[in-house]
């Protein structure tokens, strides 16, 4: 259900959530956007708007600059993201960071921490997280994330299934895919579908339906690293306006 901002939304008794507010015992909607009644709150995921991280998101991230104990990480928030040497999987010396990350690459990191001045904590230690080598990154807006991934991951587990690519999708709506060029583009056209129509019900079956038409389905896995290196879809800087917000990670089908 799409609601428009200062909207009066049922709360059926529900906390007011991220996207919400109350006056007077009613629950009004802040932002334009979809009504996600998740109890014990009730939220409205706004269509549009820069990411705004949170605690245990895993989120794609480009190295903008290298110093001595740190990498700062652009991750589409407000504010750079800066990843110690101590939050990697690596033993780094002081002095050495650009022997394992430079300018440009792309990373799979979680966000750790929040603190109340805006700065942004991440690691890269965890299982799925790191480096990434080759590939593509493509970005849909945050909001869409939800729909990329699907009701317990029924969409994303589609979209690899009919193009036997490797996707990982960062909560920040950056999407990393690996695989044959052929496949790469039949992932891209998918998230461009989903992005441009995730609003709209009936979006499983039109993307399925795009990639049975588009190529038979694999099996065999990625392929070699396509000639495209992920840092050529490196991101504006945090200061543009172009950026995608999300407040909520939930399927909306």
């Amino acid at each position: 259900m799409l609601v428009l901002p200062g909207e009066e939304i049922p709360s059926q008794g529900l906390k007011p959530g991220p996207g919400t507010y109350r006056v007077g015992g009613k629950v009004y909607a802040s932002v334009l956007g979809l009504l996600s009644p998740r109890p014990p709150t009730v939220r409205v995921i706004p269509l549009s708007g820069r990411y705004i991280p949170k605690a245990g998101d895993v989120v794609l991230g480009t190295v903008t600059d290298v110093q001595g104990t740190f990498w700062l990480l652009d991750i589409g928030a407000p504010r750079w993201a800066p990843l110690h040497m101590t939050g990697t999987p690596w033993d780094v010396e002081v002095g050495e960071t650009e022997k394992y990350l430079r300018v440009g690459d792309a990373v799979v990191v979680q966000v750790e921490s929040l603190d109340a001045t805006g700065r942004i904590g991440v690691t890269m230690q965890g299982e799925g997280l790191g480096k990434l080598e080759g590939g593509t990154i493509v970005r849909v807006a945050p909001a869409r994330v939800g729909r990329v991934v699907g009701r317990n991951g029924s969409m994303i587990q589609t979209i690899v299934r009919h193009t036997g690519a490797k996707v990982t999708v960062g909560q920040n709506g950056r999407i990393w895919i690996d695989g044959n060029p052929e496949a790469i583009e039949r992932v891209a056209a998918a998230l461009r579908m989903i992005d441009e129509e995730g609003i709209r019900s009936g979006l499983t079956e039109r993307v399925e339906s795009y990639l049975t038409r588009s190529g038979p389905s694999s099996d065999r896995g990625p392929a070699v690293a396509p000639r495209e290196s992920a840092d050529r879809d490196a991101p504006p800087a945090p200061n543009d306006s172009d950026g995608e917000r999300s407040e909520s990670r939930e399927e909306w089908e």
